[in-house]
């Protein structure tokens, strides 16, 4: 039996073998779709080929693209379970000519790949064109497909359309007839949504472009665009109309049967295939970033991740299931989507923390839905305000209820639980109203209120596709921004980081996609609506490029500036740990900032690092640099995070779940192995491998508060550029002292012992001149009211030598007052002495304060027998003198 696997590498390998390139599978969020919530088509990738925005090296390709319809207009969760063919997720075979080729080669191609290598009965099948495409028709007939299995429809069923305006053209699609045991009829026919006759492949030949005035003309450029459901021909090749029977998803049908020990086609066969679609769908969701939240993408991920765990309930999984399953899937599909393995341990962390936390409640809530239900009669609906106490208190998603409601036959009253809702917003929007937030900020509730959160990308890209969704200048919304204005703009989806936990925010270009040449610089982005939304600030939008509220725009972050930021972000992680492990356990983080040109990191510590200190942090840091080991992110609880060690960010407040960054190998380390080396909470972007960061130089220690240091170092180039002029500063010293390196501490050390030596001889000179006098009148002590007075100005000494001077005069005086002025460059420093047997009477103080007013200066202080002042003007000492000598005469 040919296996799922074998299909999808038949596929590629024959369109390879024709020319095409075989291009990797898209993400799951688009990037360069902002209108699409997930990636629900093979030609998403290529949508800016086929409008002639973007040109590659390559006219044809061929993908197996992964798709999810969960959320939006492509939804089709409800079905999941209960039909053969409705997937949360889904492959897609696809092969595409970007003006190279068209129907004359692109129906051939078909025809011989599912006739020849795929084998596929050719009287089985059926082709669909639409009504007027007689090229179409011709083709088949010429392949070996009789008119009678060439069916014409009108509608736009067999018409494609991008939008409302744009690429569009006929399509053909090919049916297997899986014969007359299914109930059905041919398409085009009343029982044409039976089972019998099933579309397996959908040919778009995007001939014309459409305008607004309804008109059409045909393209310069005609492409191909084609799409097989990867799991409707493993069913047919496998003799089966039934997706669920097909090898791939049996075996996760039969991995959930034996975790639950259950019979994979008994009572429970709907739970089982619940579970293995929406094993696939979350696990692919979460290896392509998507995480679990109450917003966007996040919440779609959630319901339906909740959804398979009610199913995994309701087969007596007592304990958290779905991680469990994750090494089956792996196995089936790690190969050909390599990011699986990748992700794996993230994806079954995940999945055990949502499900651990879910069952805690699903009891109560399902117990609470049986009341409700045993309250109505037969063929009642479920209010919707009930429905809605099961979303708010026990996070039951709408659909989820809806879904246990469907085995019993009933429904839920929606426009109850759209009240409920409404009125719980209203009520939060007054809560926050009375919060004393700043007024201006009521725009931002609104905008959140009206568009929800900001799907952020850039944990895996910097480069997307957005649509603007709002715009506001100077505080108000508005519908446009023009040229010369300058606002914030509010995107669907964004790569830009908002300034957030120490690191700054991003900035970049902005512009519309009709308009490639007229882009606006970003020059900050910042988080706002109490982080749900993310802001672009754009200045001086450029004449031409124009900004309206819908349009649909392309965004690309500052590759360079970004990489400096994560380097820096990354290593504070490394830095906190450093710090921790040189001094303690007691340091803590007290704020942080990651900029593009230095880190800035404030912890907790009472006195400043030695210099041993702060060479053991830089080391130990670089160490794991060199480590380079890789960068990992998980979703926990905080406590769980908490309880493997993780640090938590000072200031920052965390909701049920946060990111978990670990980095580093540590004989001695944390984590759920006890060798991780750095653990922290964290919402920032980090480089994928330690070794990302290049280099660490710590360039300044200091204080910054009370209690709390403060280190500031570079990364990267500039850290290198940093060491590199520490070398050239110490070069110039070894050619200034002539000897080598090794020599430079000890040659200093010399110096410096000489250097004092020298210091304490010429203060010893400057003492003895000054005893000797003769620097100005007044050298000769004197008798004023009785005590011996000496009075000197000096020249050569410095304020700080003049206490030994007083007290040596004191010493010759034996009784008596003493005054020096030293002349400093035209400053005066003043110095008062008066002996132990005088200082009931007399004090040092008043002599140099009144000293001291007349050279310019105030004050002067110390005690009765040894006062110090200084003025601004030492011209004055003369009069000085005298206003001492009055002092010492009243």
């Amino acid at each position: 039996m040919i296996s799922l696997n074998d299909i999808r590498s038949t596929f590629l390998g024959y369109f390879e073998r024709q020319g095409h390139r075989v291009v990797a599978s898209s993400p799951l969020v688009p990037r360069n779709d902002p209108t699409l919530m997930f990636t629900n088509s093979g030609m998403v990738q290529f949508k800016n080929l086929f409008t002639g925005v973007e040109t590659r090296d390559y006219k044809r390709a061929t993908t197996a693209q992964k798709c999810v319809r969960a959320g939006g207009k492509h939804n089709d969760l409800d079905n999941v379970g209960y039909t053969a063919r409705h997937h949360t997720f889904f492959e897609m075979l696809g092969n595409f000519s970007f003006g190279d080729y068209f129907k004359t080669d692109a129906i051939p191609f078909a025809w011989e790949l599912i006739t020849k290598d795929f084998g596929i009965d050719k009287n089985r099948l059926y082709v669909t064109v639409y009504h007027t495409d007689d090229e179409a028709a011709e083709i088949w007939k010429k392949v070996g497909v009789p008119e009678s299995r060439i069916i014409r429809i009108a509608t736009n069923d067999n018409f494609w359309m991008m939008g409302p305006t744009g690429p569009c053209g006929p399509c053909t699609e090919i049916f297997f007839d899986h014969g007359d045991k299914y109930w059905g009829g041919p398409p085009g026919s009343p029982e044409e949504d039976g089972d019998r006759f099933v579309e397996i492949w959908n040919l778009v030949f995007m001939q014309y472009e459409q305008f607004e005035d309804g008109s059409r003309r045909e393209l310069a450029a005609q492409s191909i665009d084609t799409g097989m459901g990867i799991e409707r021909v493993a069913a047919l090749l496998q003799g089966t109309n039934d997706n669920y029977s097909t090898d791939l998803i049996r075996s996760l049908i039969e991995a959930s049967a034996h975790a639950t020990s259950s019979d994979p086609d008994g009572p429970g066969k709907v739970h089982h295939r619940v579970i293995a679609d929406h094993l696939r769908s979350t696990s692919f969701l979460m290896a392509d970033g998507v995480m679990p939240s109450n917003d966007g993408r996040g919440y779609v991920l959630r319901r339906i991740m909740r959804r398979a765990m009610r199913h995994a309930h309701l087969l007596g999984a007592k304990d958290p299931l779905m991680h469990r399953l994750v090494p089956a899937l792996v196995r089936q599909m790690g190969t050909a989507y390599p990011e699986l393995v990748r992700a794996q341990a993230l994806i079954e962390e995940t999945l055990k923390l949502e499900e651990t936390r879910f069952k805690t409640t699903l009891d109560r809530g399902l117990k609470l839905l049986d009341d409700e239900i045993a309250l109505l009669g037969e063929g009642k609906e479920l209010p919707g305000e009930a429905a809605f106490k099961l979303y708010d208190t026990y996070g039951f998603p709408l659909d989820l209820t809806q879904d246990a409601l469907r085995e019993k036959g009933m429904t839920v009253a929606t426009e109850g639980f759209d009240e409920a809702m409404a009125a719980q917003k209203a009520q939060a929007r007054a809560a926050w109203a009375g919060s004393g937030e700043a007024a201006d900020a009521t725009v931002w509730f609104d905008v959140a209120d009206k568009h929800g959160a900001t799907d952020f990308l850039g944990y895996d890209t910097e480069s997307a596709e957005g649509q603007v969704v709002a715009i506001v200048r100077d505080n108000a919304a508005v519908k446009e921004l023009g040229a010369g204005e300058t606002g914030w703009i509010v995107l669907n989806q964004t790569p830009f980081y908002g300034e957030s936990g120490g690191q700054v925010g991003d900035t970049g270009n902005l512009w519309r996609l009709d308009s490639q040449t007229d882009r606006v610089w970003v020059s900050d982005t910042k988080r706002m609506a109490g982080g749900k939304l993310v802001a672009h600030y754009v200045e001086n939008v450029p004449a031409g490029a124009k900004l309206s509220v819908g349009d649909p725009v392309g965004v690309e972050v500052d590759h360079a500036r970004r990489s400096a930021i994560r380097a820096n972000h990354s290593a504070t992680h490394l830095l906190h740990e450093a710090l921790r492990e040189a001094l303690g356990d007691h340091v803590a983080q007290r704020g942080s900032l990651n900029a593009a040109d230095r880190l800035r990191f404030d912890f907790s510590h009472n006195k400043a690092m030695s210099r041993e200190e702060l060479d053991a942090v830089e080391r130990e840091v670089n160490a794991f640099i060199r480590q380079n080991t890789p960068v990992e992110t998980r979703i926990m609880t905080p406590d769980d995070a908490r309880a493997l060690g993780a640090q938590a960010l000072f200031g920052e407040k965390y909701g049920d779940e946060v990111r978990v960054v670990s980095m580093g190998r540590a004989d001695t380390g944390k984590g759920t192995d006890g060798k991780t080396y750095s653990l922290e909470l964290c919402g920032g972007t980090h480089v994928i491998r330690t070794g990302d960061i290049g280099a660490f130089a710590l360039t300044s220690e200091s204080a910054s508060s009370a209690g709390v240091r403060r280190i500031e170092a570079l990364t990267g180039e500039l850290a290198l550029a940093e060491l590199r002029a520490r070398d050239a500063r110490l070069a110039e010293v070894e050619a200034l002292l002539k000897v080598g390196r090794d020599e430079v501490m000890s040659r200093l050390k010399a110096l410096l012992d000489e250097r004092k030596a020298l210091a304490n001889e010429v203060a010893q000179l400057r003492r003895e001149l000054a005893m000797g006098g003769g620097a100005s009148a007044g050298t000769e002590a004197q008798k004023i009211n009785g005590v011996a007075f000496h009075a000197q100005v000096l020249s050569g000494v410095s304020g700080k030598d003049l206490p030994a001077l007083i007290d040596e005069h004191k010493a010759r005086l034996g009784s008596g007052a003493v005054l020096l002025i030293a002349d400093t460059g035209g400053k005066a420093a003043v110095a008062a002495g008066v002996t132990a047997d005088l200082t009931g009477t007399l004090s040092a103080v008043d002599l140099v304060r009144a000293a001291v007013e007349k050279l310019g200066g105030k004050g002067g202080g110390g005690r009765p027998d040894m006062a110090q002042g200084g003025g601004a003007d030492v011209a004055n000492a003369a009069e000085a003198i005298k206003a001492a000598e009055a002092v010492i005469g009243e």
